[in-house]
């Protein structure tokens, strides 16, 4: 008779052994003392993100306006995510339409709090709020992402590794415990990509859970859903864009997240099972939200859309699944989709994301349908940012 195994024992071997093998292959990737950094971009891309020609870039260029690009091989122009930024503050400063070329905040916009959730995983969801997070910081927008997941994988793939990196704290849970909560922007950390800044997480986040309910017992502080949305307020005058990536349940961070949102974004995998989990996180949701609404939260936000993510078009069960959720829930399901893709995986391989990578490292059919459809997604939540600013049709 075999002897019994400590399962605690087991997993806590399995999860030392993952950890350092994962910290050798980071230290492989990315040494400790090189500094992430993001790649240069084309001046055709550089083009299509300002909405302008490649000849104007070059018309600048040559006229002494602007930044200078890098000259490669064959003669192509290279510009840094600081270089594009330099670009955009150059054109504003000449459009006749404001927010041409800075689309952010004005004088009177809120914050925008965008909340990605869905209660099932493999649903894409954290890949969704990481390249919405980097595409709206391409775009000019000055964004913060949250990591609400103790499982932190959007602070993996923006170079973050927990339990090296966080071992004294540094997420959002220091800023919303209940005991001696420190500011926010103590724990705010900038990252390589101009515009964006980030608020990683860890399995710390965990604790909020377990605090919650003697909280409630106690009746001590603040109620527990204001705790995000009043720790944001410290420094909402920094960003135009929140982007939340919640765990995949419903907790109390959730609901905190829920509560702080002006947005939510619901991931869908189109297949029977995910949308049938999903019937259960919606009466979930909707039963809890109702709760805490009558407790005194604001339940009013200005969108809430279902985004369905590795779709693969010729899957006929997967499109019958599409149209059922759009004959159920019309407008609130976005047009575009975020195809499954190879590029999107292979990325996620190294901890980047496919606005990081370089597109010579995949066939070019395979990156640009890639690229169009998770452009076109972003896109349409840009132009739900910019209707809940009452901006709709400009420029």
């Amino acid at each position: 008779m075999q002897p019994k195994t400590r399962i605690d024992k087991l997993v806590g071997s399995h999860a030392l052994a993952l950890s350092e093998r994962l910290q050798a292959h980071r230290a492989q990737l990315f040494p400790p003392d090189a500094r992430r950094e993001l790649r240069k971009f084309t001046s055709g891309e550089v083009a299509d993100l300002l909405g302008v020609k490649d000849a104007y870039l070059r018309k600048l260029d040559l006229d002494g306006k602007g930044p200078s690009p890098e000259t490669r091989a064959g003669g192509r122009r290279y510009y840094s995510p600081q270089d594009i930024q330099a670009l955009r503050q150059l054109l504003e400063k000449g459009t006749k339409s404001p927010g041409t070329y800075l689309p952010g905040r004005r004088d009177g916009d809120h914050l925008q709090v965008i909340t990605v959730i869905n209660f099932k995983g493999g649903s894409g969801k954290t890949t969704t709020a990481a390249h919405l997070a980097q595409k709206l910081a391409l775009d000019g927008y000055r964004v913060l992402a949250i990591d609400l997941d103790p499982q932190a994988s959007l602070s993996a793939l923006h170079g973050v590794q927990p339990e090296f990196d966080l071992s004294d704290g540094g997420t959002i849970y220091d800023a919303i415990r209940y005991e001696d909560p420190v500011s926010l922007r103590n724990i705010i950390q900038k990252t390589y990509f101009t515009n964006l800044d980030l608020i990683p997480g860890n399995l710390e986040l965990m604790e909020f859970e377990h605090d919650t309910p003697r909280a409630i017992l106690e009746r001590s502080g603040k109620l527990f859903f204001t705790r995000i949305g009043d720790a944001l307020a410290e420094v909402e005058s920094d960003y135009d864009v929140v982007v939340i990536d919640c765990p995949p349940q419903l907790g109390f961070l959730t609901m905190s997240a829920l509560s702080a949102a002006t947005a939510i974004l619901v991931t869908v995998h189109p297949q029977m099972l995910d949308v049938m989990s999903m019937c259960q996180f919606l009466l979930m949701t909707s039963n809890l939200l109702g709760v805490v609404a009558e407790a005194g939260a604001d339940m009013d936000y200005d969108w809430l859309r279902y985004v369905v993510t590795r779709y693969e078009p010729g899957d006929g069960p997967q499109n019958q699944m599409v149209s059922f959720m759009r004959s159920m829930f019309g407008e609130h399901v976005l047009n575009h989709t975020v195809l499954k893709s190879t590029a999107i995986s292979d990325a996620g391989i190294t901890k980047q994301t496919l606005y990081e990578v370089e597109k010579s490292a995949f066939t070019r059919s395979t990156y640009e349908r890639a690229i169009e459809s998770l452009n076109a997604v972003n896109g349409e939540i840009e132009g739900l940012i910019q209707s809940a600013w009452g901006r709709k049709g400009e420029s």
